[in-house]
């Protein structure tokens, strides 16, 4: 269990780092959370990125790419109601011509290439690459996942989100919008705003094989292990899920580090991450789930700096 007397030097941490949100869950219990407002001086930051808060204060954030892995979630869910191939091409849910590539370079790139960042396309949806032989972070070509997704259920976004997800696991919280003018040119123009207790219920959904609080079952145990699968050209990356523990890590600009993609934390780890430093861990072994929201973290090793406080503030027993 995380020791009350190690919290202290993670909640000051944290709360220097430009954080509005910070919540730590463990067995199924509140261990730590706080809210802190945005400073004044964030003007741009609320506009760009807030819509109101929850009941408890906390702002609803728009959770930039953490959303990848709520939609790996959908379409783990899509697979078992035998509506989603992922090994089809995505022309098979599209038709041809979605990408600037030529006809039988589109129809390599499988649905299943744009959940592993591997469809060999530049983020303006060109040809750069075959398909599944290199990784590329490439936001652009994830978002034609929300079309695949209405195509294969024949619903919009919003009804599938709510009713595969969001309804069933309690997340109150959750919804799609259209990002303001200035965040609507980045390939990518719905955001998926949400709360610190709403991401933490993700992460329960998680820990919890799949299940919701109430027993239902959201998504199969077998899809909700694939997501977690490391991919052939990324070892630190699974389908929208980050991953540590592998030798080394492809980030999203391109780096590649020697490294897992947290060292100081659990090798089984996995994460849901997004710009402006929005946070999703989860340790199944110690049923832990760790959320963070906010700006942008001014320390650029946020990730390993937060980890190290935290194994020290919970020893193993």
């Amino acid at each position: 269990m995380v020791a009350e007397s190690g919290l202290e030097e993670v909640a000051s941490y944290v709360q220097s780092q430009k954080t509005t949100g910070f919540l730590i869950v463990q067995d199924g219990k509140v261990i730590y959370e706080h809210n802190w407002p945005l400073p004044a001086n964030a003007t741009a930051f609320a506009a760009n990125f807030t819509h109101g808060t929850d009941a408890l204060g906390a702002i609803e954030e728009d959770v930039a790419s953490a959303q990848k892995s709520f939609v790996a979630i959908l379409a783990g869910v899509a697979i078992d109601k035998g509506l989603l191939d992922i090994s089809k091409p995505v022309s098979a849910y599209l038709g041809p011509g979605w990408s600037k590539a030529s006809p039988e370079q589109e129809k390599a790139i499988t649905v299943r290439n744009l959940m592993e960042m591997s469809s060999g396309l530049t983020e303006a949806l060109a040809y750069e690459a075959p398909a599944g032989t290199r990784f590329f972070y490439n936001t652009p070509a994830y978002a034609i996942m929300k079309p695949v997704l209405e195509k294969a259920s024949g619903q919009n976004l919003d009804d599938i989100t709510r009713r595969w997800l969001t309804e069933p696991v309690g997340m109150a919280d959750t919804l799609w919008r259209q990002r303001p003018g200035a965040m609507r040119d980045v390939g990518n123009p719905t955001g998926l705003y949400t709360t610190p207790r709403d991401m933490a219920k993700l992460g329960q959904l998680v820990l919890d094989n799949g299940k919701a609080a109430d027993g239902k079952r959201v998504i199969s145990e077998a899809q909700l292990a694939a997501l977690f699968q490391r991919s052939p050209t990324n070892p630190a990356y699974g389908r929208l899920w980050w991953l540590n523990g592998s030798e080394y890590t492809l980030r999203p600009a391109g780096v590649r580090s020697e490294t897992p993609l947290i060292p100081a934390a659990p090798a089984e780890l996995v994460a849901a991450l997004g710009a402006q430093d929005r946070k999703i861990y989860i340790v199944r072994s110690r049923k832990l789930i760790v959320v963070r929201t906010g700006q942008a973290a001014p320390d650029r090793d946020f990730d390993q700096q937060v980890w190290l406080r935290l194994m020290k503030a919970m020893p193993r027993d």
